[in-house]
């Protein structure tokens, strides 16, 4: 793992980094337009409340509730260094997606005053973090994905400008599918028609190491799995 972290070389769309990646660590990806790290306006992360594990609602003054079919996200962080892989514990990940609508709080103007879907949680002696969210929409010119950033401790997750690693994972077609035959889903099943992993932007160059493992139902909710070596 390359411990110097990385600002975004572009501020406007949180582009690239100077994060070194080796073979088999999860890949530096783009944080996008809408990252609410620091690196293109706003940034959540300095607020009183960012740290939970619950992002279905906002926080401080905002009061929104995102809905949409539940999920939670448990992500797994490792130091991989060479061929000795090991957890990496007290490191800390910001996640963050759009909503069923495919807007991203804070910066799309219908939850502009929101900060929901964002937040911050420290990764446990096994190197594991937990989230409880709901299942972003896919939203016109992007695969169904969240973005995530690792930070060497929460401390240090106060600023794009301390991250280790910034990058996305992929959600499984069939699931998407399923996903988003339900009610308040109905435009991502045509934005989804109109966009392929191979045409994605972002995975487009493969995304072996980037597509999460889920499980559950629409009923019951999904789980959504991904282990990140950085």
């Amino acid at each position: 793992m390359d411990r110097r972290g990385g600002g975004a070389g572009s501020g406007a769309i949180g582009g690239d980094s100077s994060v070194e990646v080796a073979d088999g660590e999860i890949p530096e990806e783009t944080a996008g337009p809408y990252p609410g790290d620091g690196s293109n306006g706003v940034n959540v992360l300095t607020e009183s409340g960012i740290v939970r594990s619950d992002l279905t609602s906002s926080f401080g003054d905002a009061s929104g509730v995102a809905e949409g079919v539940p999920v939670t996200v448990r992500l797994k962080v490792y130091d991989l260094d060479g061929e000795d892989v090991a957890a990496l514990s007290g490191a800390a990940i910001y996640l963050w997606h759009c909503d069923r609508d495919g807007n991203y709080s804070m910066y799309s103007e219908a939850v502009a005053d929101e900060n929901y879907l964002r937040g911050v949680q420290e990764t446990d002696a096994h190197g594991r973090v937990e989230f409880t969210t709901i299942f972003p929409a896919c939203y016109s010119g992007r695969w169904p994905h969240m973005h995530f950033e690792v930070y060497q401790s929460v401390d240090d997750a106060t600023s794009y400008t301390n991250k280790l690693r910034t990058s996305q994972l992929a959600l499984p077609e069939d699931v998407c599918n399923d996903v988003f035959a339900t009610d308040g889903y109905e435009q991502s099943v045509t934005n989804l028609a109109q966009i392929s992993l191979d045409s994605d932007g972002i995975f487009s160059d493969g995304y072996s190491l980037q597509m999460a493992t889920v499980t559950g139902s629409v009923d019951d909710g999904y789980t959504v799995s991904l282990n990140i070596p950085v």
